[in-house]
């Protein structure tokens, strides 16, 4: 399986950023790592081998991302208004420097935004964002709403709200989504949700996918059985979804 290491200084975040590339051609798959995770994760869980027979037939090629999580939504000492501004540079860096970087090196213009937990939550609110960037997203155990309280999870925001958190929870902005434009290229993205049923988390994917589906957004909802918050099922779901 071909792999390769890259890293680069960002402009827009200001530090070094790492990455790991899977495979020689396909679709391009954005994989952002769990919560605070680091761009070898999937590598190391196990996650990647169950990708190697669409990675080495020349299905996809994985592009995983290291996150950024520590200096944003899980940084310690900063206003919450900071946090969510450093999660807005995160997304720029994305949208500025990765998916170009990737455009160049694969030519195969089909885009698949995906990740497991926090990284789910990455996938899908950037997808959501920014409608025709991506054409599938694949989120996994993910949390649709970080600024409120979920089970174990906190509020990362600390109860703070502002205009950048509200359009960056797609629980809170998809109901007030009427831009028919926005929504038309929305209607055209293969959006694939999965938890398990036994997840603290499985209301508040089953809430995300009610409120696709009321916009005409298609999605699917795939509820697994026990605990699926894991790597032992993201091996799994990956192997299926992607």
């Amino acid at each position: 399986m071909d792999r390769e290491y890259t890293q680069w200084y960002s402009p827009v975040l200001q530090k070094n950023m790492e990455m790991l590339i899977f495979g020689y051609g396909g679709a391009s798959v954005l994989f952002f790592p769990a919560r605070m995770g680091r761009f070898y994760d999937y590598e190391n869980w196990r996650v990647i081998e169950a990708l190697r027979p669409k990675i080495e037939n020349g299905y996809i090629q994985v592009y995983c991302v290291d996150s950024f999580d520590t200096e944003s939504f899980y940084s310690t000492g900063f206003h919450p208004s900071v946090k969510i501004s450093r999660h807005i540079q995160y997304e720029e860096y994305i949208l500025q420097e990765v998916i170009p970087y990737m455009d160049v090196k694969n030519p195969n213009s089909f885009k698949i935004a995906a990740g497991c937990s926090l990284g789910a939550y990455h996938a899908v609110n950037i997808s959501l964002r920014h409608p025709g960037v991506f054409n599938k997203v694949v989120g996994m155990s993910g949390r649709y709403d970080l600024a409120s309280k979920i089970g174990h999870y906190e509020d990362l925001l600390e109860g703070y709200w502002d205009e950048n958190v509200y359009f960056n929870m797609p629980l809170q902005y998809i109901p007030n989504l009427t831009d028919e434009s926005k929504l038309e290229i929305l209607r055209q993205l293969y959006i694939v949700l999965a938890v398990g049923n036994a997840d603290v988390l499985l209301d508040n994917n089953q809430t995300l996918s009610n409120l696709l589906t009321s916009k005409g957004i298609s999605n699917s909802l795939y509820i697994w059985d026990n605990e699926a918050h894991q790597a032992r099922a993201w091996r799994q779901m990956v192997a299926n979804y992607l």
